[in-house]
């Protein structure tokens, strides 16, 4: 009896392997949301940030991932506060401010 006839295809190309780091993380979108002189209602978010670069003053918060967003309606401020490092250098950080919007006044008259 004779063999049987067995055919083998062997690959044309060498084996390339896979590519370790063609994933990319979505966008986070960071970043100042509202800038000087705008108004901020209750709840919005003023910066998102990676550690405080910018940091909490009057009326404003900071959230567990270091967002700031304001505590009062108001006109968002931006201004500078030095600061005493745990290493005794002095740094200048800037600080977010919502100045409360100013109530108006009723005006009284004298009923005659």
């Amino acid at each position: 009896m004779r063999g049987a006839d067995i055919s083998f295809t062997m690959a044309h190309r060498k084996a390339g392997g896979t590519a370790k780091n063609l994933r990319d993380s979505k966008p986070k979108y960071l970043g100042t949301k509202l800038y000087e002189g705008q108004t901020a209602k209750k709840g919005m978010v003023i910066v998102r940030q990676r550690g405080t670069r910018i940091i909490a003053g009057e009326n404003v918060a900071v959230g567990k991932d270091h967002t700031l967003f304001a505590l009062a309606d108001g006109k968002v401020e931006f201004g500078t506060k030095r600061k005493t490092n745990f290493n005794g250098k002095t740094a200048v950080k800037k600080v977010a401010h919502i100045k409360p919007a100013k109530a108006k006044k009723a005006i009284k008259t004298k009923k005659s």
